[in-house]
């Protein structure tokens, strides 16, 4: 099961829940007459009262689909979402009355939804963890790339069960032998064997090796058949770049960035960007007298950065190094710890804070609010030159925050460039409305919590 659909699984069942929880709420709080207190119910309530709950749950990070999380942590993060949805939600009410349920109903729907979200998710895990309900797993190939297939399969929770390697001639045998069930010229047979949902293509070289007609007898038969890099990017949330070909790119779903797509961009960016703008106006002038009492140099850093088909454009941010900063080693990344960072720029770029000034970037158009990190034109010649597909990432335009920033700490090497793109590419390959909200929400815990910064 794809992240992306675990995720709206859980969200729509706590959906639901929260609007059972509005409605059983006014009912046992009018246990005489339950029918009369859900009558009291009006429409306006239900869409706060869930978006209040959700938005804890996601600062408490129920949906995060990549953590594995034991029934004691899933309680206390429940009851501290609960606290959290409590605290929003009661000044919500006292702001406008008109959004609000009455004290009673407030405590007992708040109550409800809790126990409720703690059954739900619960019983869901143990449902798509069920080993009797996992989806067995036969990878093809027996060398590096079906052995990271394979260790991925038993690392990662995600109702998959890694039932063996197929052996395929000419290929380098780096899996376990013990774990090999059979070879190529007998996959029909083995298949029978093994009865498994899911076939992974995993070889390094196919030509003359893949047994196309016994793989087809597979498909025909019901059995999925998937190559290496798409039951990477199913399992990881990124896409698998040491195994990528221009034809995956071309064939595979995705990587349509249409008229209408960037259309749904622009005014996603405009009314985000408003919004931001609108509640951390007051802060500004505040940051900006921090910068100046703190060391020498402008209150604002501008450097020319690279956008959407490589076109410059210049950024602009809280200045949090100091005014010479490259001056003897020339552009070089940030490292953590790093000595040419002022005491404030600490705290901005630990609270991200130094980012805010790049909304007005993104109401010029040059940058949108979630995409890939807009990058120096020195790093970017070095980094075309030797990982592949970089230049692709820049098809969209540069975002604030992005897939790659929320899932990977900062990035100061090479290494960091090819793991982040990773996540760029899976971005731009499953750009959508759901995406961009998983986007937006995290990088509201970045900002609270201050996580990634350097």
């Amino acid at each position: 099961m794809r992240l992306n659909d675990k995720f709206t699984i859980i969200i729509i069942g706590d959906i639901i829940l929260a609007i059972c929880a509005v409605y059983a709420g006014y009912g046992m709080r009018f246990v005489t007459d339950a029918a009369e207190g859900i009558s009291h119910v009006r429409l306006i309530q239900l869409p706060f009262f869930v978006t209040g709950v959700l938005f804890s749950s996601f600062l408490v990070e129920l949906y995060d689909g990549t953590k594995v999380i034991t029934v004691w942590d899933r309680i206390v993060r429940i009851n501290i979402g609960l606290v959290l949805s409590f605290v929003l939600l009661s000044a919500l009410y006292y702001l406008v009355h008109a959004f609000s349920i009455g004290r009673g109903s407030f405590f007992i729907s708040l109550g409800f939804f809790g126990f409720g979200q703690f059954t739900w998710h619960t019983l869901y895990e143990m449902v798509i963890n069920s080993a009797g309900l996992g989806r067995k797993v036969l990878v093809l190939g027996t060398g590096k790339l079906a052995e990271q297939i394979g260790g991925i399969i038993t690392a990662t929770n995600h109702n998959h069960v890694l039932r063996g390697y197929i052996d395929c001639a000419r290929e380098s045998v780096v899996v376990p032998q013990q774990s090999i069930v059979g070879n190529g010229n007998t996959l029909f047979d083995v298949i029978q064997k093994e009865k498994p949902q899911k076939i992974v293509v995993s070889l390094t070289e196919r030509r003359g090796v893949l047994p196309v007609r016994d793989i087809l007898a597979c498909k025909m038969s019901g059995i999925e058949v998937v190559d290496a890099p798409s039951f990477y990017e199913e399992l990881t949330g990124k896409l698998l770049l040491e195994d990528l070909r221009p034809s995956w790119l071309i064939f595979n779903e995705g990587f349509r960035i249409t008229p209408v797509v960037r259309l749904y961009k622009r005014c996603f960016d405009v009314g985000i960007a408003m919004l931001a703008l609108f509640i951390i106006l007051p802060l500004m002038p505040i940051v900006a007298l921090m910068i100046k009492l703190d060391s020498k140099g402008p209150v604002f850093f501008k450097q020319e950065r690279l956008g959407e088909r490589e076109q410059p454009f210049t950024l602009i941010k809280f200045r949090t190094m100091r005014e010479d900063a490259e001056s003897e080693t020339g552009p070089v990344w940030a490292q953590k710890n790093d000595l040419r960072i002022t005491r404030i720029g600490r705290i901005l770029r630990k609270t991200r804070l130094d980012e805010f000034p790049q909304l007005i970037n993104v109401l010029k158009g040059d940058m949108s609010f979630i995409g890939p990190r807009p990058e120096r034109r020195e790093f970017i010649d070095k980094l075309k030159e030797v990982i592949p597909f970089y230049s692709e990432r820049h098809f969209i335009k540069p975002g604030i925050t992005g897939w790659a920033q929320i899932k990977y700490p900062y990035g100061a090497s090479v290494q960091d460039a090819i793991e982040k793109l990773k996540f760029d590419l899976y971005y731009i390959k499953n750009l959508s409305p759901l995406l961009d909200l998983m986007i937006v929400t995290e990088t509201i815990k970045v900002v609270l919590f201050g996580r990634g910064g350097r």
